[in-house]
């Protein structure tokens, strides 16, 4: 029994080898888990799930593969759950019911393998980035979402685009502390959850952090981003003492669990 989670593969057309390696992944180590956790930024931009009818759009035909992936591990008895990230929170569902997966909340307690555990994207724990919290704010209004899906499909990718290089520009002139979580936040969400494990992605910062929540000994994972070459999974299987693994593999020798 055994369950796998991963975050931040940020698929485009312009990501090939990622893509590549993720289907790879889907096929080879996914098939036969109890559950597959996907915690945001799936794609490094969605601005629509009607993108799915622009089949003149690179991505749209990225989308469709992915679909028919998660489609067929699902049909075959591993559960899907998806997440939105900061990249793709447009995900509507259309596209889920398509992979046949379930949409997660932005903050899930979840049982894994007989383990209680938060799962969490991770950028609302970036309290300190002032800037960003505020557009995240923003982009979560359903009526904000509202307006932006009803702009042309044309308009919104180069709305995306634009935002894209905005945020680039952005976070190279900021500290690095402030792009990465705020502590305290961690803190006070496991203590408000009564949790001692938490997983998210976001950060692009891989990590097994060691904390203390209300005097308990608690653990946060922080998943890493993929690339050209590596991908990075947390593997949870069942035990007398369920403890997550960390992986980073290579993209040409995925694990076989």
């Amino acid at each position: 029994m055994r369950t796998l989670l991963v975050a931040d593969l940020h698929l485009s057309s312009d990501t090939p080898e990622i893509n590549q390696g993720f289907y790879r992944y889907l096929e080879h180590t996914a098939p036969g888990a109890d559950a597959l956790y996907i915690l945001g930024d799936l794609f490094d931009a969605w601005i629509g799930d009607d993108l799915l009818d622009a089949t003149q759009h690179p991505l749209s035909g990225v989308a469709q593969e992915v679909i028919q992936r998660l489609n067929n591990l699902s049909s075959d008895g591993t559960a899907v759950y998806l997440m939105h990230g900061n990249r793709d929170f447009l995900l509507g569902e259309r596209f889920v019911n398509a992979c046949q997966a379930l949409l997660l909340s932005d903050i899930e307690q979840v049982e894994i393998q007989g383990l209680p555990v938060l799962l969490l994207h991770g950028d609302s724990l970036c309290t300190q980035d002032k800037a960003y919290m505020a557009f995240r704010e923003q982009s979560r209004n359903p009526e904000w979402q509202a307006q932006m899906l009803a702009l042309p499909l044309e308009q919104r990718l180069e709305l995306a685009k634009s935002l894209r290089m905005q945020s680039g520009e952005a976070n190279a002139n900021k500290a690095e502390a402030i792009m990465d979580v705020t502590p305290q936040e961690v803190i006070s969400l496991m203590e408000r959850f009564g949790v001692t494990t938490m997983i998210h992605g976001h950060t692009h910062r891989p990590k097994v952090h060691s904390l203390t929540v209300e005097e308990v000994p608690a653990t946060r994972y922080v998943l890493g981003d993929w690339d050209a070459q590596h991908g990075w999974d947390i593997l949870i299987e069942h035990s007398e003492h369920t403890v997550p693994e960390l992986r980073q593999f290579s993209l040409t020798e995925l694990p076989d669990a």
